[in-house]
């Protein structure tokens, strides 16, 4: 297994692919946070996943005042995909992300996965789980 596991981790899909570790690898080692078949999953109930959507909108809402207070802006609506891999405490070891080719810009690019490099460092997801856990979705990203 590569060395970089669980070292909290923001990269693009494309980047983690070039560095071993594609989704597919990580997939196997985090189970689902939901699934069509909830003995996949790792939050079972209504109220759990009720829970689990809340935190993950909680982390979205925190990682965007993040951005903006180091001075981030995207200047436009951005739309993307994240898949998030979480201990069971909650901690994030990787935040996967891809957006459309053409959609930010390079350099907006570079400071967004800088940025939030240094988010995933210290958060805490909202809800704590029995196993680590994986959580994906399309996203849109824009000032507020």
């Amino acid at each position: 297994m590569n060395s970089v596991l669980g070292q909290n981790r923001a990269l693009t899909f494309q980047e983690a692919e070039k560095q071993g570790i594609p989704f597919q690898k990580l997939d196997s080692l985090y189970k689902s946070a939901v699934h069509t078949d909830s003995a996949q999953a790792v939050f079972k109930t209504t109220e759990q996943q009720a829970n689990l959507q809340q935190a993950y909108v909680k982390l979205l809402q925190d990682l965007g005042a993040f951005l903006r207070e180091n001075g981030f802006m995207w200047g436009n609506q951005v739309r993307g995909v994240n898949r998030i891999y979480l201990q069971a405490d909650g901690s994030i070891d990787y935040f996967l992300y891809n957006f459309p080719e053409g959609q930010v810009a390079p350099e907006k690019e570079r400071e967004f996965k800088r940025l939030l490099g240094l988010f995933i460092q210290n958060y805490r997801f909202a809800v704590a789980a029995p196993e680590k856990f994986a959580q994906c979705s399309a996203v849109r990203y824009s000032d507020i």
